[in-house]
C-alpha cells in the first residue's frame, strides 16, 4: 500500500459511509434495552440500592447518594426510555445524555457491583453523545431534514472500534502472568466448581483443560481486534468472537456483557456489509451521498479525540505508579480491563477499641453490610478504610450496654483482622489488628498497613 493510501485509509476525517454508526446505534439501545430491564423483573433496584443501609461510594463521588425509597426506580425508568430513544433515533442526542448520565449515576453508587461491562457502557454511551449517529434511518432525520445524511466522518466509528481494541488488547496483556499462564489459575477453580453441568461437567475437571481456555482466553484478546480488522481474516475472527463470548455467557454469570462484545463487535466488518443490515431492517436502497459536505472538522476535535486516546490508554497502566502485587493491594486495578482475573476470598473481623478503657467488642459486618458488599470489602483495601470510618461515625457518640453497665463510646477506634486467599492459595494476613485503621486516610496514596504478599 502506498503511503498516500496508507493515510487515507487512516484519516479520521475521510468520509465514508454512517452505516455501521446508524447500525450500531440500533444494536446498542437494544442491548441497554434487554440490560436495564433485567434490573426491574430481578428485583435488583431494590436489592443493590434500596435495601442495603450502606453503600461504598468512589473516591471523589462520596456526594453521590441512591434515591430515597421507590423513587430509585426513577433512573432506571429513565434508561428504559432514552434505550427506546436511542433505537428510534428520536430525540437521539437528549435520549444519549440521558442515558448515560442515568446509567454513570448507578454505577458511582456502590462499587461493591463495580464490573468491567458496566464501565465499557459508561464510556460507550458517553461516546454516542457525540456521534450524529442519529443521521439516518432515525426519526430525527425524518422530520428534520438537515441533519439527515449518508455520510459521516471516519473517526465516527474508529472511536468505537478503538475503545473495543482497548478493552480487549489490554484484557490480553493483563492475562499475560504467571497465575493465569503457567498455573491456570483461577480458571482451574471456577471451571471445577462446574462439575454439575450434563455431558460437559466431566471434561471441565481436567486441568489440561484449564490450561487450554487460559492460553486460548490470552492469546484470543490479545490478537482478535487486528484479526477483525482484516478483510481477510474478519469472518473466521468474527466466528471465534460468538464461539469465545457463547462459552463465557454459558460458564460465568456476567450478565450481557457477552452479548454486547458479539453485536458491538459488527462495527468492524465493512461498510457494505451495514448498508445491507439497514436495506434489511427497511431503510433506503438507494444510497447517495450526503446533499451537502460534511462541515469541516474544528481543531478542538483532533484535541479532544487525542485527550480521550490517551486517557484511555494512560489509565489501565497507572498500576505502575504503586509498590506490591497488583491483585493483592488492588491498586490501580479497577477500570483497567482486568477481566475475570483473579479469585480472591477473605475473612474480615472488625473490632471497636474504647480509647479510655481499652475495652474491645467484636463488630457483626452483617449489621450494617449485605453478603455482597461484606465480601467486596474484604479483599479491597480502599473499601476495608471506608468501612472503618463508617463504624467510627456510626459508634462515637453511641451509649452502649454490656449487662447493666452503660458507656459512652468517644472517639472509637477500629482495628480488623483480615485473612484473604488469592487465586487458590492459603489464606494469608491481609491487614494486622495492630493498625487502627480511622487513622489512615481514605487516598489514592500507596496503602502501607496492608501485609506484603507471600507467594
Amino acid at each position: 500500500m502506498k503511503a498516500s493510501s496508507l493515510r487515507t485509509y487512516f484519516d479520521p476525517f475521510k468520509e465514508v459511509s454512517n452505516a455501521p454508526l446508524v447500525v450500531f446505534r440500533i444494536i446498542f439501545g437494544l442491548l441497554m434495552l434487554f440490560g436495564v430491564s433485567r434490573f426491574l423483573w430481578k428485583g435488583w433496584v431494590k436489592q443493590l440500592y434500596i435495601d442495603p443501609e450502606y453503600h461504598f461510594t468512589y473516591l471523589g463521588f462520596d456526594w453521590v447518594e441512591p434515591l430515597e425509597g421507590n423513587l430509585m426506580y426513577v433512573p432506571f425508568v429513565l434508561m428504559i426510555i432514552a434505550s427506546i430513544s436511542i433505537i428510534l433515533g428520536a430525540f437521539y442526542r437528549w435520549g444519549a445524555v440521558i442515558f448515560f448520565l442515568c446509567f454513570t449515576y448507578i454505577e458511582l453508587i456502590d462499587k461493591s457491583y463495580y464490573l468491567n461491562h458496566y464501565y465499557f457502557v459508561s464510556l460507550i454511551s458517553f461516546l454516542m453523545i457525540w456521534l450524529p449517529a442519529n443521521a439516518r434511518f432515525s426519526l430525527d432525520a425524518k422530520f428534520y431534514k438537515p441533519i439527515a445524511s449518508r455520510t459521516m466522518r471516519q473517526w465516527h466509528s474508529g472511536i468505537l472500534k478503538f475503545q473495543l481494541a482497548v478493552v480487549y488488547v489490554f484484557a490480553g496483556i493483563a492475562k499475560v502472568n504467571s497465575d493465569w499462564l503457567f498455573d491456570a489459575q483461577p480458571l482451574k477453580i471456577w471451571l471445577q466448581a462446574h462439575h454439575n453441568i450434563p455431558v460437559i461437567g466431566g471434561f471441565l475437571q481436567e486441568e489440561w483443560v484449564a490450561y487450554a481456555f487460559s492460553w486460548s482466553g490470552c492469546l484470543y484478546d490479545l490478537f482478535i481486534v487486528f484479526f477483525l480488522l482484516s478483510t481477510r481474516f474478519r469472518p473466521y475472527a468474527y466466528f471465534f468472537v460468538v464461539f469465545f463470548h457463547l462459552v463465557t455467557w454459558y460458564l460465568f454469570p456476567i450478565g450481557v456483557f457477552p452479548w454486547v462484545m458479539i453485536f458491538s463487535t459488527l462495527i468492524f466488518f465493512s461498510d457494505q456489509f451495514h448498508e445491507r443490515v439497514l436495506r434489511f431492517l427497511g431503510s433506503e436502497k438507494v444510497i447517495r451521498k450526503s446533499e451537502k459536505p460534511l462541515a469541516r472538522p474544528r481543531k478542538f476535535v483532533r484535541t479532544a479525540l487525542l485527550i480521550y486516546v490517551l486517557i484511555q490508554l494512560i489509565v489501565p497502566i497507572r498500576f505502575l505508579l504503586y509498590k506490591g502485587d497488583l491483585f493483592w493491594n488492588e491498586e490501580g486495578f479497577r477500570f483497567s480491563w482486568r477481566v475475570m482475573l483473579m479469585h480472591k476470598e477473605g475473612h474480615a473481623t472488625f473490632y471497636l477499641v474504647d480509647k479510655k478503657t481499652g475495652r474491645e467488642s467484636e463488630i457483626q459486618n452483617g449489621d450494617f453490610l449485605t453478603q455482597t458488599q461484606e465480601d467486596q470489602m474484604a479483599t479491597q483495601p480502599d473499601m476495608i478504610i471506608q468501612y472503618a470510618q463508617m463504624l467510627k461515625e456510626e459508634y462515637d457518640g453511641r451509649l452502649l450496654h454490656y449487662g447493666d453497665y452503660k458507656f459512652l463510646i468517644e472517639d472509637p477506634e477500629i482495628h480488623a483482622e483480615i485473612y484473604v486467599s488469592l487465586n487458590g492459595r492459603p489464606a494469608q494476613l491481609f491487614v494486622d489488628k495492630k493498625h487502627d485503621l480511622t487513622e489512615y486516610p481514605y487516598n489514592l496514596a500507596h496503602r502501607t498497613w496492608i501485609e506484603p504478599f507471600k507467594e
